[in-house]
């Protein structure tokens, strides 16, 4: 094998695999290092798509125990095989991380597999040292590095943990049966997605959120239906409220809790403890440092807006760079870091990513929301469409929620867009597409939509911006 790439990317997850194949892609000689064993990084083993598994999962079973009755579907009785869903999981996840390993020999992408660290940063000539399983070490150069490593879960003072009875969102994935409590630490998208997957199953569910809301910085609006939602659901919440020590026994976890604004604490025991307060940047080890690498006080690496970082040649994307921490972000900045490398332009228009929350009703925002206008001073117009009133979301028994189109009060360029519904991830790219072309909500409303379909609802919206919407 030779030692000499053009490209070198460290990281093998959902920005760094795609960057390296688009690399390969525009003739660039490259080369991922990942340490994992497999690749596709956090999301694909241990966060998005196994959550996305057993989300869906759960929902059946949820849907087989509560809802198909409603359909005409009589059940006598509905048992949870746990070890084969957990099964049924992992082999998604070893599907699709093979596929990944072929989608580098199909574009002649070297996998090194191993620990990378930048051992000297050299113009056009940067070595990356490479620690196999063995603690063997190799010497490579590149032209390019690119740093894709990603981030991992944030820890909380004063709880440790151990995967078993105070769990990050890995152990929470791999739980040997289903506790009778669960206290999710956190109440962003990690926390409201392993806390329903749970809840389903037969665990009674405590949210404690620092703040006095859930999902921020999502919608308002969007984020207090959302919310009376979940309760009805059965998830309980504990918001404006921080948890300052946990203690493990045989009868559960101790947790401690004050108010966050000061006040008496109070205790409550649960069998499981999921902590996911955040993500940070995964930077331990990179040799970062020592090459001059530039960070921010919290641990970012510093890039321009190529990607580069102040050394020439050093490039980082993805969660390592801050921004909105979500893979088909990393995505996107791995092809255009990958085709600035190769001489060529690139560009991401981050207004129009979407972020997704998996929970049934799904929850999907683009663009801005009403408070960020509000506070630009932005004047806008809203169209609102409500689920009960879309004829395909009442055959599907799915009327929760709404859409939400928020477009320029001048120009009618169409700002943001807000979904709390079913499939609602998948309605909300109509949007981004929109967004990405700089449509107007008259655009969306002019464009036919087929019937039935849950899609109608976004043409609803976008016709109520001026007060046109046909079924309400």
């Amino acid at each position: 094998m030779s030692d000499t790439f053009d490209v070198i990317v460290i990281g093998g997850g959902p920005g760094g695999y795609v960057g390296a194949i688009r690399a390969a892609q525009l003739g660039l000689k490259t080369a991922c290092v990942e340490n994992r064993g497999t690749l596709g990084g956090t999301c694909l083993n241990v966060g998005c798509i196994p959550s996305k598994a057993l989300l869906q999962s759960s929902h059946l079973f949820e849907e087989a125990n509560h809802s198909f009755a409603s359909h005409g579907i009589k059940i006598a009785k509905v048992e949870l095989d746990l070890p084969s869903m957990l099964g049924r999981k992992d082999e998604v996840v070893k599907q699709l991380t093979t596929g990944i390993e072929f989608l580098f020999k199909k574009n002649k992408v070297t996998y090194l597999k191993g620990t990378g660290r930048i051992s000297k940063a050299a113009r056009g000539a940067h070595q990356v040292a490479v620690k196999d399983a063995s603690g063997k070490e190799a010497v490579y150069t590149a032209k390019y590095v690119m740093i894709a490593t990603g981030s991992e879960s944030t820890p909380l003072p004063g709880l440790t943990i151990d995967e078993q009875q105070i769990v990050t969102s890995t152990g929470a994935l791999k739980l040997s049966k289903v506790p009778k409590s669960m206290v999710v630490i956190g109440a962003g998208v990690i926390g409201l997605e392993m806390g329903s997957v749970w809840r389903r199953l037969g665990a009674e569910v405590t949210v404690i959120e620092f703040l006095d809301v859930i999902l921020p910085p999502m919608d308002g609006e969007v984020r207090k239906q959302m919310q009376r939602i979940l309760e009805k659901q059965g998830m309980k919440f504990v918001l404006g409220h921080k948890v300052t020590k946990a203690t493990p026994g045989t009868g559960g976890v101790s947790l401690t809790i004050e108010p966050a604004k000061g006040g008496a604490a109070t205790t409550m025991t649960a069998d499981v403890v999921l902590v996911s307060v955040g993500r940070r940047p995964y930077t331990q080890s990179l040799g970062l440092a020592e090459a001059g690498v530039a960070m921010d006080k919290r641990g970012f690496v510093t890039v321009d807006q190529h990607f580069q970082t102040n050394i020439e040649g050093i490039f980082a994307i993805g969660d390592v760079i801050g921004g909105m921490m979500l893979a088909h972000k990393a995505e996107d900045e791995g092809v255009s870091c990958a085709e600035i490398m190769a001489g060529h332009t690139a560009h991401i228009n981050y207004d129009a990513i979407a972020s997704v929350v998996y929970t049934w009703p799904e929850v999907a925002g683009v663009g801005k929301t009403e408070e960020q206008l509000k506070e630009k001073g932005i004047g806008y117009k809203t169209g609102k469409f409500p689920f009960t009133a879309n004829s395909r979301a009442r055959c599907n028994a799915d009327t929760d929620g709404f859409v939400k189109v928020l477009a320029d009060e001048k120009t009618d360029q169409v700002l943001g867009c807000h979904i709390i519904g079913p499939e609602a991830g998948d309605l909300i790219m109509e949007v981004s597409v929109a967004m990405e072309m700089g449509a107007s909500s008259e655009d969306i409303a002019r464009t036919c939509h087929a019937h039935p379909q849950l899609g109608e609802a976004v043409k609803e919206a976008a016709l109520n911006i001026e007060k046109r919407a046909i079924h309400i």
